[in-house]
């Protein structure tokens, strides 16, 4: 008797994968090994119910593979370290967990010995792409399998043929689609396809439940997330969670970005993140105080190339370990406590607590008083700073500003 082929499905419990799962083990005949790669996104009840309706589907093994932690310390760290907010906006939110979540799919298919590897994203969007390149890297000479994207069906079309075969799920077409992480929640659909629209309150997941105002402190060192409200945390994952809590609460985080897509057409997404951009102005904010101007230059140059070589599913690309070396050795010096207000919908940045703070230093205060050099040295070199300024004007009287 031939030996049934071994076939990995990334399994989100969705309609796309769900039909994967069934198609492929009923009318293809593969053994159907289905794999939830979780980086922050699933609570345990829906891993609990993936992992029942993987079984139903006629899945032969389903396993949980939780990256949340890997995903931080390989490239969460370093988008805090380097503030990356992709067009200055988005937090490369659920977009950079998917490079995650294909390392770690094609990792469990290397290890089962599998022949194929299937995911369920469509021909339309950048997921494609993120799954696909991490698979051709990693597992060579896997078969990919999409038949999503591949078979061009309606969704009533897939719902229809799993309930034909006793599977019967709530797959409602809902206005809005949403993908949950750690670092945020994108959302799609709605208002966002009419580019003269915005969100309503009503399609963010998490709404506006205090009013007023409070101070929020956030401890550094060495750049990573330490304290929250005077609390430790040893867990950086439960610091963020624990940032989220408080400020989603002011529904703070909330956005629209607009930008241009792998696939080369531009795109448009709403997302609420309130960790995230918390912790990256409360870091910027620190930065200031502790680097040198060149270290800051230099460190936001490299740091927008690693977002986007994030978001463009260029993870493995060799110069990212490079650039992640370059961006731990700037946070040597990146400690101590940030204040900010929250309000509804808004914060500010307050004030910065270090011991490396560079605005104490014992050479002068802006504005105040200089203790480091004399007037006569002062006037010394702003005329010496002047000279290429002066020669290019004598030498071009005619010339007006």
């Amino acid at each position: 008797m031939e030996k049934k082929k071994k076939v990995v499905v990334a399994f989100s419990g969705g309609l796309d994968t769900s039909y994967t799962v069934m198609y492929l083990a009923k009318e293809k005949g593969y053994e159907v090994y289905a794999a939830c790669a979780n980086t922050g996104g699933f609570s345990a009840e829906q891993l609990k119910a993936n992992e029942e309706n993987a079984y139903k589907l006629g899945a032969v093994s389903y396993i949980t593979l939780d990256v949340t932690k890997e995903y931080y310390e390989k490239s969460l760290k370093y988008m805090i370290f380097g503030n990356v907010l992709r067009n200055g906006t988005y937090p490369i939110s659920v977009s950079s967990e998917r490079i995650f979540q294909g390392i770690a799919i094609a990792k469990y298919a290397n290890e089962i010995g599998a022949d194929a590897i299937a995911h369920g994203s469509t021909g339309a969007g950048n997921d494609q792409v993120r799954f696909d390149m991490t698979f051709l890297v990693m597992c060579p000479n896997m078969e990919i399998i999409t038949l999503t994207r591949d078979s061009n069906l309606s969704r009533q079309e897939e719902v229809d043929y799993l309930n034909t075969h006793g599977y019967f799920a709530d797959f409602t077409k809902l206005k809005y689609s949403y993908n949950v992480g750690i670092w945020g929640t994108s959302i799609c659909g709605g208002e966002i396809l009419d580019s003269k629209q915005g969100l309503p309150e009503s399609a963010y997941l998490k709404q506006v439940t205090k009013s007023g105002s409070e101070i929020l402190s956030l401890g550094f060192e060495k750049g990573e997330l330490t304290e929250v409200n005077g609390v430790r945390y040893e867990d950086r994952i439960k610091a963020i969670q624990a940032v989220e809590e408080i400020g989603s609460a002011y529904g703070i985080g909330r956005d629209m970005h607009v930008g241009d897509t792998i696939i080369g057409i531009k795109g448009r997404v709403g997302f609420e993140a309130a960790a995230p951009m918390l912790i990256i102005a409360a870091h910027k904010f620190l930065e200031k105080y502790t680097l040198s101007k060149w270290q800051q230059y230099w460190k936001e140059q490299v740091a927008n190339w690693y977002g986007m070589f994030l978001h463009e599913s260029q993870y493995l690309e060799p110069v990212m370990p490079d650039i992640e070396a370059m961006l731990t050795s700037s946070q040597r010096n990146v400690n101590g406590t940030v204040t900010l207000e929250l309000r509804p919908l808004s914060f500010s940045t307050i004030g910065v607590d270090s011991p490396d703070d560079l605005v104490k230093n014992k050479l002068g205060e802006y504005g105040e008083g200089a203790k480091g050099w004399t007037s006569e040295e002062a006037k010394g070199f702003i005329k010496i700073s002047s000279n290429p300024l002066r020669a290019y004007y004598l030498a071009h009287p005619d010339e007006e500003r």
